[in-house]
């Protein structure tokens, strides 16, 4: 209370000081809950309708509640994420290939790969033979547009045509217009178990590729980057990483499966 409202408050009568006393306090309450800085809250760009990228979701939240932040995500396509993290309207992806800070430099990667995902041949004719990114070069193939990993895979190649989700990649591959749809592994298997197209379109072993996948930050939160790098290596380190994934993937399978 500063002198002037001190001043006020001895020179009142009882009831008039009691007042006074109230008000000053209420006064300052207000003051000091101005000047608190709000929560803070991370808004995390997600990709919509891609299954790995919840999985990394998930284990984000388990990484920022050990920090006591809140995160919440934005699901957006594949391309739009990207706008919207390079340019600070939300905090940061959930995860991408570490190639994209070549692209992004405004995005920053936190270097503990945070969950994988393995590019894959979907097919309808099993007896196609797979070895490696170039070995489907011969066929029309369907990626999701934006998704850094399939783009780079089939980056040169004649017959590739993009879409925005993996719904309408599957159901592409399904209706014939397309030889191969390439997409996670994990993701592709949970999809066609929801869609019901499992019977139809399979998966081609082995994977065209295991990717580590990385949780990037918008530049503003630099400050950030080593202490979410340094929960990510204590978790890593005793396996809890794994084993969470493990965890959220079983999870999301079973679910599917009703």
């Amino acid at each position: 209370m500063d002198s002037i409202a001190t001043s006020a408050v001895v020179g009142a009568s009882p009831t008039r000081r009691w007042l006074l006393t109230c008000m000053i306090g209420l006064a300052l309450q207000a003051s000091r809950a101005a000047a608190a800085p709000a929560e803070t809250v991370l808004r995390l760009a997600r990709l919509e309708n891609i299954p790995d990228q919840y999985v990394g979701g998930e284990i984000l939240r388990s990484v920022y509640q050990r920090l006591d932040i809140a995160i919440e995500f934005v699901d957006l396509p594949a391309r739009r994420a990207l706008v919207e993290s390079s340019q600070g309207r939300v905090d940061g992806e959930v995860h991408r290939i570490l190639a994209v800070q070549s692209e992004f430099a405004s995005l920053l990667p936190v270097r503990v790969s945070v969950n994988y995902i393995e590019p894959s041949a979907f097919v309808k004719q099993r007896d196609l033979r797979i070895d490696g990114w170039s070995s489907i070069a011969p066929y029309s193939i369907g990626i999701v547009r934006g998704v850094g990993s399939s783009e780079r895979g089939t980056n040169g190649m004649s017959r590739v045509e993009a879409v925005a989700t993996m719904d309408q990649l599957m159901q592409m591959l399904a209706s014939g217009r397309i030889d191969v749809a390439v997409c996670d592994l994990f993701s592709g298997v949970l999809l066609n178990k929801k869609l019901h197209l499992d019977a139809v379109v399979h998966p081609l072993s082995p994977a065209l590729e295991h990717i580590p996948l990385y949780h990037f930050l918008h530049e503003r939160h630099r400050d950030l980057v080593p202490r979410v790098e340094k929960v990510l290596q204590q978790m890593e380190a005793g396996g809890e990483l794994e084993r969470l994934r493990r965890e959220i993937t079983l999870r999301m399978i079973r679910e599917a499966e009703r």
